[in-house]
């Protein structure tokens, strides 16, 4: 490696793209340039965000020579091709979830990352809040016993007005799933991080409560949309991607589970929830509380870890930069993936175990995901092939 500060460029300035730049440069890593779906918009930005460049486009970032790790945030369908390309260019990549539309893209980008010698990661951010590597490590300890039942919902309400459009709701730049591949996946992803289960079979029904909606012309980002008030011109577009869900699991050790997914449930701004119950004891936690990591027991009194370094295990401590009573919130999981990633390529040994999610993890949750697909069409159980 050439320095010990490392140079990034990041595709897509959306929603999600300023908080891997936020997070980039709070570790000491320098973004030296963006791109985004046109010229202006990547000068615009780049001006507000006081980067360096503002590349022409994709290729024009790809062929720099001065990047050393490209974080991808564009649309769904431009994951695969720009990956791939970062990696031929030999590039490491931060790839934003789902990492392709489908698992046959996955698949082949495992392959590709695995025969490079470079960090390949998911932005499958939300494992970073310090109190899920602490329920990951009661998990291991043996704390719960057995686990039997896994539970929870990931809940917004962005798409709750015919009003409301994102590009996720079209197939053709999202993928087949809205909803579940948006925000379900991260809830995927989590549990099957925390618990070391994976999920075996589905069942699945999916809903779209929405089948008409009025897209405004021009660009909506993500949640932007719900202060724009004075939006008058629409076309009316069909929709036929979810926007809620609920769905059954089995897992390879023979517990089961629940999810309900909805980006149409009114109040719920980003509320990620899951329950992990086992045979000695369970555990909890709600994104709308993000400090606070619930115990439960049959035989005593429940109890509540609130963050607080010193009363949590080493790698939990590790992921907390505060102290107890200072919250760490969303953009603090930016900062922790980053800092996960750019430290294993700054130790620089490419055959030692990752401490963050790949594109393998990646590959997993889209096979999950397209059983679900095929659950709700088929309406039967489905087996996900690993």
């Amino acid at each position: 490696m050439r320095h010990s500060k490392l140079k990034v460029a990041v595709a897509g300035l959306g929603f999600i793209g300023p908080a891997h730049i936020e997070g980039i440069r709070r570790i000491g890593d320098q973004v030296v340039g963006i791109v985004g779906a046109t010229l202006e918009e990547a000068q615009m930005r780049a001006a507000e965000l006081s980067i360096e460049k503002a590349y022409i486009n994709y290729d024009e970032m790809i062929k720099d020579t001065s990047i050393d790790v490209v974080h991808i945030c564009s649309p769904n369908y431009l994951h695969f091709s720009q990956a791939g390309q970062a990696i031929h260019a030999g590039k490491h990549v931060v790839c934003e979830k789902p990492l392709t539309v489908t698992s046959a893209e996955s698949a082949e980008l495992v392959a590709l990352a695995r025969a490079s010698k470079l960090a390949c990661a998911v932005n499958y951010n939300l494992r970073y809040y310090p109190v899920n590597y602490e329920a990951r490590e009661t998990v291991r300890s043996g704390e719960l016993g057995k686990i039997h039942s896994i539970h929870g919902a990931y809940l917004q309400d962005w798409l709750l007005y015919p009003t409301d459009w994102n590009w996720r709701l079209l197939p053709q730049e999202g993928g087949a799933l809205c909803s579940v591949a948006d925000i379900g996946s991260h809830w995927i992803d989590l549990v099957m991080f925390i618990t070391g289960l994976k999920i075996s079979e589905v069942m699945a029904d999916l809903g779209t409560s929405i089948p008409v909606r009025k897209r405004p012309l021009g660009n909506v980002q993500t949640f932007v949309g719900k202060l724009d008030t004075a939006q008058s011109t629409y076309e009316e577009v069909k929709v036929v991607g979810d926007d809620f869900a609920n769905i059954l699991f089995r897992f390879e050790n023979g517990a089961k589970g629940s999810l309900v997914v909805s980006q149409v449930a009114a109040g719920r701004k980003n509320s990620l929830r899951y329950e992990i119950d086992g045979a000695q004891s369970s555990v909890a936690w709600n994104s709308e509380r993000v400090d606070e990591l619930w115990r439960g027991y049959r035989d005593r009194y429940n109890a509540i870890l609130t963050k607080d370094p010193s009363l949590m295990n080493p790698t939990a401590r590790s992921m907390a930069s505060y102290p107890g009573g200072h919250t760490e919130g969303f953009p603090d999981t930016f900062k922790q993936l980053a800092k996960s990633v750019h430290d294993y390529i700054r130790r620089g040994d490419f055959s030692a175990e990752t401490d963050f999610p790949t594109f393998a993890d990646g590959h997993r949750a889209l096979l999950v995901e397209e059983a679900i697909l095929t659950s709700a069409q088929s309406r039967q159980w489905v087996s996900v092939t690993l």
